[in-house]
C-alpha cells in the first residue's frame, strides 16, 4: 500500500519537474514568467527577456593587465546577483550569470564578479580588443531593456568601460497604412533622463524629434531605435517626415 501511495503521489505531481526552484519561490517565478520573452535573440541564439528599465539589472566591466598573464576582468552589477547553483533553472528577475564576448564572439561564462582572462584564451578566440559583459537569466535568456541586451563593454589595452545606457522612458510605435499605433499621446520625461524611441514603419520614411534635431532613417519593415538624453524642457513632437504623421509628444519637465 505504501508503494502504491508513493507511485500515486508521483503521478499526481506530474513526475519530475522540468525546472527547479528554491523553497519559498512561487510557481509563477519557477516557471520563468519574469519579463517578456521576445522572439529576437542576442545574436548568438539566446532569446531576449525584456524587463522594465526601472527594475532592470545593470552591469559595468573593467579590465586591467594581470602581473603574470592576460587580464583580470571585474564586473560590477546592480539589481542583480550571480546564482551559479540555479543555472539551467527558471528565470528569476535580478538573478543569473554573465557571458563574456570578444569582438561579438562568445568567449566564456562568468558566475561571479571576477574573472581571469588568460592570453591563451584570447589567442584561441582569434584575438580581439572589445570585451563585452552581458547578463543572462538562469534559463540562458538574455536580460534586455527594449530590444537591447543588458551589457557593458571595455577595451583591452585601454581599460575603458562603456555601460549600455538604460532608458528612463521607452516608447514603442508602429506605423501601418498611415495609421499610428498606439494612437499618438504624451510621454512625460524628467529633464536629463534617457529616452528610447522604437519605431517600425511599413514603408520607408524618416523619424524626426522636433526641438532636439534628432533623426533616423526608417527602412520599411524594420524596427529602428533612437536613443537620446532629454536635456531641454518643453513639449516636443515626434513625427515622420515623408508621411507627415504625428507619432507622439514628449513632455520634458
Amino acid at each position: 500500500m505504501l508503494a502504491a501511495a508513493l507511485l500515486l503521489g508521483a503521478n499526481a505531481c506530474g513526475g519530475r519537474a522540468t525546472t527547479h526552484h528554491k523553497p519559498g519561490t512561487s510557481h509563477e517565478q519557477a516557471t520563468g514568467s519574469n519579463g517578456r520573452l521576445l522572439t529576437a535573440d542576442d545574436g548568438s541564439g539566446h532569446r531576449l527577456r525584456q524587463v522594465d528599465a526601472q527594475d532592470a539589472p545593470e552591469v559595468a566591466v573593467a579590465v586591467r593587465p594581470d602581473s603574470e598573464d592576460g587580464w583580470n576582468v571585474h564586473l560590477t552589477v546592480r539589481n542583480f546577483r550571480f546564482t551559479p547553483d540555479s543555472v539551467g533553472g527558471a528565470a528569476l528577475l535580478g538573478r543569473g550569470h554573465a557571458r563574456l564576448l570578444l569582438d561579438g564572439h562568445p568567449l566564456a561564462r562568468v558566475y561571479g564578479a571576477w574573472f581571469h582572462l588568460p592570453e591563451s584564451l584570447l589567442r584561441s578566440a582569434g584575438g580581439g580588443t572589445r570585451l563585452t559583459a552581458r547578463l543572462y537569466a538562469d534559463d540562458h535568456t538574455a536580460w534586455a531593456v527594449g530590444d537591447a541586451p543588458v551589457q557593458a563593454t571595455a577595451t583591452l589595452g585601454g581599460a575603458t568601460s562603456t555601460p549600455t545606457p538604460t532608458p528612463d522612458a521607452t516608447v514603442e510605435i508602429t506605423v501601418r497604412d498611415d495609421k499610428v499605433s498606439p494612437a499618438p499621446g504624451r510621454t512625460e520625461v524628467r529633464k536629463g533622463r534617457t529616452v528610447r524611441l522604437q519605431v517600425r514603419s511599413d514603408r520607408a520614411d524618416t523619424l524626426h524629434v522636433h526641438g532636439y534635431d534628432k533623426e533616423a532613417r526608417l527602412p520599411a519593415g524594420r524596427t529602428v531605435t533612437l536613443t537620446f538624453t532629454a536635456d531641454r524642457t518643453g513639449l516636443f513632437e515626434v513625427e515622420t517626415h515623408e508621411s507627415d504623421l504625428l507619432l507622439t509628444q514628449l513632455v520634458v519637465r
